[in-house]
């Protein structure tokens, strides 16, 4: 228990969110916080930075409104997507009266900012929001107000249906916001429900640029809905959410020459990831490899100790409990040389079991 009486009574229960970075692991080669192998070269030339800048910098709301195919009045730009999380709870969420539904395993940054803001969790599961029919969903998202669907999903990269949004969608009308977090959109930019926010007043998109377009270090992200959405939205934001730096790093990030690199590199970590997952299926210290998308891979071990002898090598990988079990592994997909690592990582692996088997033979 804390023993400031200036603290509220439930701050022991919270916990903070467990990035990779807050991990404090050691190594050589890093893969397990799903960023981008490329790095960007950034030239800014500033003059003005004794003014404030501009809220919602033009240039690049513009820009980003261009490449998500909607109008400026449908984005707003905050700092990282989970700026974006916060104020969507914060805005449309009561405290102690409302709750957020979600779809587990996922993301953890929307327990951490409900549990924040005293709101309660409708912990629904992964499988009933891809197995279960639209009006079992329904009936298990009951009152919540807001429901997230990371879409393709962290840790598990399963990918949720258009159709399903859609109709999940056109079930909550009136009754809830829809939120689709497609922070690994650009892995799989086809399955994209930017373009259903035209039609459905309750859909909201969430979007980064710290995956795809190598810009995590930026912290600078896009929620996109009609205006009736983030009308409400831009009374609560801060007053000055982008810094002139930022604004200008993002402008040129979505430059028509920009987004075709990042498009190319796309290209190329999609190509890595499958000689990955081939890799891992035919690897005896793997027992199960999950399909879907994003810039990353998730897998079962054989043995959770293994992840121990990849952070030996330099390795670090990010380590999960799913399911219950805490054998679980998600790896980013590196540059070529980043994913040899892994190769020589399971090539040890594998030999070490023939080993011990020719030993019990």
């Amino acid at each position: 228990m804390s023993n400031n009486p200036l603290l509220p009574a439930n701050i022991d229960a919270l916990a903070a969110y467990s990035s990779a970075k807050s991990e404090k692991l050691t190594g050589t080669t890093w893969l397990n916080a799903n960023e981008s192998p490329y790095v960007k070269s950034v030239n800014i030339s500033i003059e003005d930075l004794n003014r404030y800048p501009d809220p919602q910098p033009a240039t690049v709301i513009n820009s980003y409104a261009t490449y998500a195919q909607l109008t400026p009045e449908h984005v707003l730009m905050t700092r990282g997507a989970d700026e974006g999380i916060e104020l969507l709870v914060r805005t449309y969420c009561q405290p102690g009266q409302d709750s957020v539904a979600l779809f587990l395993p996922t993301y953890g940054m929307y327990k951490v900012t409900a549990d924040t803001h005293n709101v309660a969790i409708n912990g629904l599961s992964q499988a009933l929001l891809l197995e279960g029919s639209v009006d079992e969903i329904i009936t298990a998202v009951g009152s919540s107000k807001l429901v997230f669907i990371c879409n393709p999903n962290n840790p598990t990269g399963s990918l949720t249906s258009l159709d399903k949004i859609k109709a999940i969608a056109t079930a909550l009308t009136d009754k809830a916001l829809v939120i689709v977090d497609e922070a690994y959109i650009e892995f799989c930019p086809e399955q994209s429900a930017s373009s259903l926010i035209n039609e459905f007043a309750n859909l909201v998109v969430l979007r980064t640029l710290s995956k795809a377009f190598a810009l995590a270090g930026l912290r600078t992200g896009f929620t996109l809905a009609q205006a009736s959405v983030l009308v409400p939205i831009r009374k609560v934001i801060a007053p000055y959410p982008v810094s002139t730096v930022v604004a200008s790093i993002a402008a040129s990030a979505l430059s028509p020459d920009a987004i075709t690199s990042m498009r190319r590199q796309v290209t190329i970590l999609n190509a890595l990831k499958v000689k990955l997952k081939q890799w891992l299926a035919a690897s005896p210290a793997v027992l199960h490899v999950l399909s879907g998308e994003g810039n990353f891979v998730t897998l079962k071990l054989a043995d959770k100790n293994s992840f121990h002898v990849a952070l030996e090598q330099g390795l670090v990988m990010r380590a999960f409990t799913l399911y219950g079990e805490n054998d679980w592994l998600r790896i980013s997909i590196g540059n070529e040389q980043e994913l040899e690592q892994v190769k020589i990582w399971l090539d040890g692996l594998s030999q070490s079991t023939t080993q011990k088997e020719q030993e019990v033979s």
